[in-house]
C-alpha cells in the first residue's frame, strides 16, 4: 500500500495540511486549522498544521500524531491501515470517514 494512504484510507497526497507543510503556505495552514477546529470540536491553530503524512516518516500535526482515534486504534493493533481490520466496514471509529469518502474505503481494500 502507498505510504501516503493514511490509516483511515484518506490519501495524504491530497491533504491540504500536507500541502501547506511542503509549500510552507501559511494562508493554507490558517484555512486548514479553521476547518479542522470546526470538524473536530477542538482548537487547532495554524502553527499546529505541519504534517508530512499520517504513516510517512516526518512531522505530524498534533491531531494526526496523538489525537486522531483512528490512527491510535490502528497503531494499537499494529495494523498497517484499518484495511487490515476484519471489522473495517462496520467500525464506528473509522465509519465517518469511509461513509463520507468512498475513495477511502477503496484505498483500504487495496492490498
Amino acid at each position: 500500500m502507498k505510504k501516503l494512504i493514511a490509516y483511515c484510507g484518506l490519501d495524504c497526497e491530497k491533504c491540504d495540511a500536507r500541502a501547506a507543510t511542503l509549500n510552507n503556505d501559511n494562508a493554507l495552514r490558517e484555512k486548514v486549522a479553521k476547518l479542522w477546529s470546526e470538524m473536530n470540536g477542538v482548537e487547532i491553530t495554524a502553527e499546529m498544521i505541519n504534517c508530512e503524512g499520517c504513516r510517512a516518516d516526518g512531522v505530524k500535526s498534533p491531531f494526526c500524531d496523538s489525537m486522531c482515534p483512528i490512527r491510535q486504534c490502528a497503531l494499537g493493533k499494529a495494523y498497517e491501515t484499518c484495511g487490515n481490520c476484519s471489522d473495517v466496514e462496520n467500525c464506528h471509529t473509522v465509519g465517518m470517514i469511509i461513509a463520507n469518502n468512498s475513495e477511502a474505503l477503496s484505498n483500504l481494500k487495496k492490498k
